[in-house]
């Protein structure tokens, strides 16, 4: 545990004074919170700051043991998107206060994945050790489903925490209109399309019963909005990545995204 930690200060040491200050700024916020959080006895947003703390050494661990470094926008761009999506959408509600917060981090997390999808292939093709070559539109092809295959990956790991923890991952969301085989009144494998749900009512625990303004979806249409951003995600960075492999002059500015291999002298 020692040496781990002289290493992580030699590390941050090193790191350039914008990334610094920005991992330095965001680990006192959340050290604060979790402070607050534990006076108050909220034991799961404690986690939740703990489960932060952790996840900003990430950068280290990926530059310590697989000796890759992250790029400074890049670096900052995982600082800030790890507190946006725990701190600020979770315990700050941010998901539930601002509508598009959710979309937004997917997004970028489509873009981020895809990088790294991308410095994976290229740390590949340019190893001495491998004898094959990709060409560029198989470099962003490979990035582009690295990142949907992030994205869908997490989209089972939140599926999961509904189903066997009772958590609500996927956000329901109230709409007022669905299309139904099912209520087909013929029984037919026809939609029947059914507009103006005006409310619902849901009994439960000895004749509790809720009325909602609507359909209640129980996440289906949070999971696909999710998959859909950061497909949108995956596809700008995949653009960009073909375009900065054809000309790696005129689009350099997106080295700034993509981790790259340390040379070891």
């Amino acid at each position: 545990m020692k040496k781990f930690r002289k290493r992580f200060k030699e590390f941050l040491k090193g790191r350039d004074k914008k990334v610094f200050w920005v991992y330095t700024i965001l680990r006192i916020l959340v050290i604060i919170t979790l402070t607050i959080q534990l006076i108050h006895g909220n034991f799961h947003e404690v986690f939740l700051c703990l489960l932060t703390l952790i996840l900003f050494v990430i950068p280290f661990i990926v530059d310590d043991k697989f000796k890759i470094t992250l790029p400074n926008s890049l670096e900052i761009s995982i600082f800030l998107f790890i507190f946006s999506s725990e701190i600020l959408g979770e315990i700050q509600n941010f998901y539930g206060i601002f509508p598009h917060w959710d979309t937004l981090l997917h997004t970028i997390n489509g873009f981020l994945s895809a990088a790294i999808g991308f410095s994976l292939v290229d740390i590949l093709n340019n190893s001495k050790k491998i004898t094959f070559r990709l060409s560029p539109f198989f470099v962003v092809i490979v990035s582009f489903c690295f990142s949907m295959t992030v994205g869908v990956c997490w989209e089972i790991f939140e599926f999961s925490g509904d189903q066997i923890l009772n958590m609500d991952m996927q956000k329901d969301r109230i709409v007022n209109q669905i299309s139904s085989v099912e209520l087909n009144p013929d029984q037919k494998n026809i939609p029947v399309i059914i507009d103006h749900i005006s409310h619902v009512e849901i009994h439960y625990n000895q004749n509790k019963v809720v009325t909602v303004n609507g359909y209640l979806d129980l996440g289906i249409i949070d999971t696909m909005k999710d998959l859909i951003v950061n497909l949108i995600g995956a596809l700008i960075f995949s653009i960009y990545g073909y375009l900065y492999l054809k000309n790696k002059e005129k689009y350099k500015k997106i080295e700034n995204y993509i981790p790259k291999k340390k040379v070891i002298e």
